[in-house]
């Protein structure tokens, strides 16, 4: 018998890799060789995932006002609550706010109740606040937010440019697969831009040190010196791309000095950018949490969309995403500003679809709060009540302080969670007990759009549901 035969296979739930896993009652954990990610790799924090499915802490029955109480009384209560504020102040009385460790089905379930039955986009996530730049850069490019790349593509590279991106902390696994590449392909070259030297520079054979948001600059003035250089893709610009002449006069109009970097460390970079076919640029949160992160996001895009760098194999823009399932809810439309689908709440069709598939009796007609505006709208008294799912935005969000006071100020909150306390939850009127990671079945997708399977290998502890089976009780 296999000492994997008692295993199940599942999904690492830290980051948006999305690692696949050997995982065990008991513990165990090992890497799945056979899951297209990883192949069996780990990172520290993957490793020690048995650490974490003890349930010291966990919050087993829901709570109202801090006493445990039944489902039944507290679905009804939550139920009483909504449905009286919609009916005195309007659907738009009432928002959700939800996370990217939710599984897709949750993230759609919850679009779904909101959206296409209560009738308001009052629906924004945590992912807001590390990949709304890609979304809008992306949607801007290509009409949809679509990441063009793959993890093949970092293998098969002979540039890739890490910008904004400490890969070797935030995404050990891609780390290692590039540090493999690059040990069996001596000619593959690395480029970190960032400015500060991090544990990825070690992987780097040029630090480009750039001054913070100097983003922008440097890729407007590589677009500008792609096309003073005759070396955009004519053939592949008439085929596949509009917008050509505005977007090179926008970026000659550009300083790339203002990048901080030398004229010596520029001419360098764009000429070994220009002179090697296959070139991954990969993007994190350095360029994305940023006031201009969707203008940083287009000028990357617009390099590769003007040589042909992209949707081919070892080519490419690639963003790669902080949580495990950041992508997974933008795919079913869990930003304010979305549908599932990646469809336009503006759309008239757009709606009409969504709305006809989901048999709804109503639809958004709008965007949403989005992250900040809905705690600020909290904050006015504009929202009386108010669900939050998976995330703890009284630590994780700016101005923590002033979120939890706005928080406070709804007339009624509930928190769906697997802890027993945190700063959130105990400022909530509700609690319910949400199973975790290892207790539930779903999927969810990776930065590269891979979507795997999430499995349980653990029994329900106490009174603890699914969030998407809760949602569709109340």
């Amino acid at each position: 018998m296999s000492q994997n035969d008692n295993l199940t296979r599942t999904t690492c739930p830290y980051c948006g890799v999305g690692c696949g896993l050997l995982a065990g009652a008991d513990g165990t954990i090992k890497g799945d060789p056979e899951h297209p990610a990883n192949f069996g790799r780990l990172c520290s924090k993957g490793a020690a995932l048995g650490e974490t499915i003890d349930l010291e802490g966990r919050l087993l029955t829901p709570r109202i006002q801090g006493r445990e109480a039944g489902w039944d009384e507290t679905l009804n209560l939550m139920a009483d609550k909504f449905s009286t504020a919609i009916r005195d102040h309007g659907p738009d009385s009432v928002a959700f706010y939800v996370s990217g460790q939710l599984l897709t089905e949750d993230y759609y379930i919850a679009n779904k109740l909101i959206k296409g039955f209560i009738g308001s986009a009052n629906i924004d996530t945590n992912s807001r606040l590390c990949m709304a730049s890609s979304v809008a850069g992306h949607k801007r490019a290509f009409g949809s937010d679509t990441v063009p790349g793959t993890y093949a593509d970092l293998e098969e590279a002979d540039l890739i440019v890490l910008v904004g991106s400490n890969l070797a902390w935030c995404h050990p696994v891609l780390h290692q697969r590039i540090a493999v590449a690059k040990a069996a392909k001596p000619g593959m070259k690395v480029v970190n831009i960032d400015p500060r030297k991090t544990a990825t520079t070690d992987l780097a054979d040029h630090h480009l040190r750039i001054v913070p948001d100097g983003d922008t600059a440097l890729f407007n003035g590589l677009l500008a010196h792609l096309a003073d250089t005759d070396q955009l893709d004519d053939e592949y610009l008439k085929a596949n791309v509009t917008g050509r002449r505005p977007a090179i006069t926008q970026a000659r109009l550009g300083d790339p000095l203002e990048s901080g970097l030398s004229e010596a460390e520029l001419a360098l970079f764009y000429q070994l950018w220009a002179g090697t076919e296959k070139v991954v640029t990969v993007y994190s949160q350095g360029v994305n949490q940023s006031k201009c992160g969707t203008d940083k996001v287009n000028a990357i895009l617009n390099c590769h969309l003007a040589t042909g760098r992209i949707g081919t194999l070892g080519s490419g823009p690639f963003s790669v995403t902080g949580q495990p399932n950041a992508m997974g809810g933008r795919e079913v439309g869990g930003l304010a500003n979305m549908l599932a689908n990646h469809l336009n709440i503006e759309d008239p069709e757009h709606r009409a679809s969504v709305q006809a598939f989901w048999q709804s009796p109503t639809i958004c007609t709008q965007p949403g709060l989005k992250a900040v505006d809905l705690f600020q709208a909290c904050k006015d008294g504009k929202i009386k009540a108010l669900w939050i799912m998976s995330t703890n935005p009284a630590v994780s969000l700016p101005d923590a302080g002033g979120v939890a006071a706005a928080i406070e100020n709804v007339p009624f909150v509930v928190v769906s969670d697997i802890m027993e306390r945190t700063d959130t939850g105990d400022l909530a009127d509700v609690l319910l007990p949400a199973t975790g990671w290892g207790e539930k079945d779903g999927t969810v997708t990776n930065s590269e759009r891979r979507i795997s399977r999430q499995r349980a290998f653990l029994p329900v502890p106490g009174a603890a549901r699914p969030d998407w089976q809760i949602i569709c009780e109340v």
